[in-house]
């Protein structure tokens, strides 16, 4: 498959196909009430995110800390309303220029054409080596740099 995109919003459409229904903002394809779950999430970055305004809060925190340039999608394993896909991110973290290149298996369940849970599964160890260490990315997505 390997298929390119530019952009999380443009992948999760990718991956999701006709099963998603699909809106001008990326928060369209999100459920109010959407729960997303970062199982392998270091000491200082979420393990849980419940309902949209949470979602929102962390893609805004994310932003400053990594730059994402290319996803690939690898594979999509779908079963009814859930759907397992498998890609990978290169990027780079944004404070030290160090590379981001991660490898993804999601599980997304919908509802009503809307991603209701988003289960997260990624190497803790790439994150923390491209922000720099444990202590600079839970400062970071606090919003301050590692020196404060």
């Amino acid at each position: 498959m390997d298929d390119k995109f530019d952009s999380f919003s443009g992948l999760l459409r990718g991956a999701l196909g006709s099963r998603l229904e699909t809106g001008p903002e990326m928060v369209d394809i999100f459920a109010e009430d959407v729960v997303f779950e970062f199982p392998y999430a270091p000491d200082g970055l979420p393990k849980r995110l419940e309902g949209l305004p949470a979602l929102a809060d962390h893609l805004a925190r994310l932003g400053p800390m990594l730059e994402l340039a290319e996803f690939m999608l690898h594979e999509v394993h779908p079963s009814g309303e859930t759907v397992v896909f498998e890609f990978s991110c290169r990027g780079r973290g944004v404070a030290k220029g160090l590379p981001y290149d991660q490898d993804y298996i999601s599980v997304v369940t919908l509802r009503e054409g809307r991603i209701a849970r988003y289960r997260d599964y990624w190497n803790p160890l790439v994150a923390l080596s491209a922000l720099g260490g444990a202590n600079a990315a839970a400062k970071a997505y606090e919003g301050e740099t590692a020196d404060e």
